[in-house]
C-alpha cells in the first residue's frame, strides 16, 4: 500500500476544508465583520434553515438538495481515509477507523445522550451571557415556513450538520494532523477553533461555546476513537434546537 507523503495530505486538507467547513469559517468571518460594521452584535440576527422559496415545493427541494450536497464533502473523506490494497488483501473501512457504525449502538446512544446534557445544558446560559453583554446576535433556529414537511426537514437537516461536522472536523482532522506528526493537544485545538470559527456569524457567544465543545469532542474521540456518539450527541443538540423553535417558538415569543 502507498503511503501519502504529508505535502500530499496537506494539499487534501485543504481541499477538503475548501469544499465544506473551511469555506463555512471564511463566510462566517466575513459574515460576522459585515454585522459588527452595520450595528451592535446585539441588535444582528443569525437565521438557520432559511427558507429559500415561497412556494412550498420548490423550498423543500431546495433544502433536500443543500442536505445531500452538503454531504458530498463527506464523502469525499470517507474515500480519502480508505485503505487502497492489492486484491486479495483486507483492511480497515474508513467507517470503522473513525467508529461511525453500529458496532456497539447502546453505549453510543448512552454517551451520546450524556454529551448532548454535558453540551446543551451550558450552551443556554452562554447564550444568555452572551446576549446580555452584547457580544453575540438574536439565533433563529429555524426560518422556515410552517409546511407538513418542516419537522423531517429541520431533523434531516440536523442529521446532516452531526455528520458533516463531526467525521471532517473530528475525525478526519485528527487522523490527518496525526500523520502531519503534531501533538495531540494542538490537533485538538486547532480542530476545536475550526468548530468555533465557522459558527463566529452568530458571534464571540457561538464562537467560545463550539470552541470548548470542540475541545470536549476531539478529546473524547482520542480516548474512544468512535465518532458516532459525537455524531449522536451532536444530532441531538440540533434536533431539539431547530424542532423545538419550529413547534414552540412562536408561543414563547421567540422569532
Amino acid at each position: 500500500m502507498l503511503v501519502p507523503s504529508r505535502r500530499r495530505l496537506r494539499i487534501e486538507v485543504w481541499i477538503v476544508l475548501g469544499l465544506s467547513l473551511g469555506q463555512s469559517a471564511v463566510y462566517s468571518v466575513v459574515q460576522l465583520l459585515d454585522k459588527m460594521t452595520r450595528a451592535p452584535l446585539a441588535q444582528g440576527t443569525s437565521t438557520l434553515n432559511r427558507s429559500q422559496s415561497s412556494r412550498e415545493y420548490f423550498d423543500l427541494t431546495y433544502q433536500l438538495l443543500d442536505i445531500v450536497f452538503a454531504l458530498v464533502p463527506v464523502l469525499l473523506v470517507l474515500y480519502f481515509l480508505s485503505e487502497h490494497r492489492p486484491a486479495g488483501h483486507t483492511g480497515a473501512t474508513a467507517f470503522q477507523k473513525l467508529g461511525f457504525n453500529f458496532g456497539r449502538p447502546g453505549m453510543d446512544v448512552v454517551q451520546g445522550l450524556g454529551l448532548a446534557a454535558l453540551i446543551g445544558i451550558p450552551s443556554l446560559g452562554l447564550y444568555a451571557a452572551g446576549r446580555a453583554l452584547g457580544i453575540t446576535t438574536a439565533i433563529i433556529p429555524s426560518g422556515l415556513d410552517a409546511y407538513w414537511w418542516t419537522v423531517p426537514v429541520l431533523i434531516l437537516s440536523a442529521m446532516r450538520h452531526a455528520v458533516v461536522e463531526e467525521i471532517i472536523v473530528v475525525g478526519y482532522l485528527l487522523d490527518r494532523f496525526g500523520k502531519f506528526g503534531w501533538s495531540t493537544p494542538l490537533a485538538i485545538f486547532l480542530s476545536a477553533m475550526l468548530r468555533g470559527s465557522y459558527h463566529l456569524y452568530q458571534g464571540f457567544g457561538p464562537f467560545i461555546g463550539n470552541a470548548v465543545m470542540g475541545v470536549v469532542f476531539a478529546w473524547i474521540y482520542t480516548k474512544t476513537r468512535r465518532v458516532m456518539p459525537l455524531v449522536i450527541a451532536h444530532a441531538i443538540l440540533d434536533i431539539v434546537a431547530f424542532v423545538g423553535f419550529s413547534l414552540f417558538g412562536k408561543a414563547m415569543g421567540l422569532g
